[in-house]
């Protein structure tokens, strides 16, 4: 599809969506059951499709404060899933539910009571949407890619999407790379809910697509 002027890269339009703080220590959450939820001989609980196996029981997490603060809104690094806090979830669900796959962990404290409520998170949608003819990046096809090319976006890169391709999509992977994208809409819903958009201070780093 041929792109046009005014599909290019536009500031402050479309995201990337990075999990977890630049700066600073990891929390301190420990997943107290993953060996008992695993099927070896893989070595993550997220499918290779994606979302969520059965589980042989509810994923239990614990706040280990001597292994580091409390969970942020957005948490990496939980077996192939986002760690999400309710506030952020609710605003996933309402602005696009058909992007994300959820499933409730049991969070304890340190002291074995009940924490706040948390989910597992998965990006789940899938579009091939990126506008290659509008954009500037280097696209990898010197390897025998599952899907034939890689979008690599390391080194710098400017990208926008085609919305007709989007659709009423506001957050989305592509076939081409691991990234996950937002946009402007979701963006703003996330700030409405009081979660920090300007800085990693709860969790989301967002890095613009028009300069990456």
């Amino acid at each position: 599809m041929e792109s046009t002027a005014h599909n290019k890269p536009k500031k402050g339009e479309f995201f990337l969506l990075e999990a977890g703080k630049i700066n600073g220590p990891a929390s301190g959450v420990v997943f107290e059951n993953l060996d008992r939820l695993l099927s070896p001989p893989r070595l993550i609980l997220k499918p290779e499709g994606g979302g969520f196996p059965t589980f042989r029981e509810t994923p239990r997490l614990v706040h280990n404060p001597s292994k580091g603060p409390p969970p942020l809104d957005l948490e990496p690094g939980f077996s192939g899933y986002w760690l999400v806090s309710e506030r952020l979830q609710k605003v996933m669900a309402t602005v696009d539910p058909h992007a994300f796959a959820f499933a409730k962990v049991d969070y304890r404290l340190a002291d074995g009571s009940r924490g706040p409520l948390h989910y597992f998170c998965d990006v789940v949608r899938e579009l091939d949407a990126l506008d290659e003819n509008a954009s500037t990046l280097h696209i990898d096809t010197s390897e025998p890619f599952i899907n034939g090319k890689f979008y690599d976006l390391t080194g710098g890169a400017s990208v926008t999407f085609d919305r007709r391709r989007l659709g009423n999509a506001h957050v989305f992977k592509t076939p081409f790379t691991t990234r996950v994208f937002v946009d402007r809409v979701f963006v703003d819903a996330v700030s409405t809910a009081g979660i920090v958009t300007d800085s990693d201070a709860d969790g989301l780093w967002l890095i613009d697509d028009s300069d990456i």
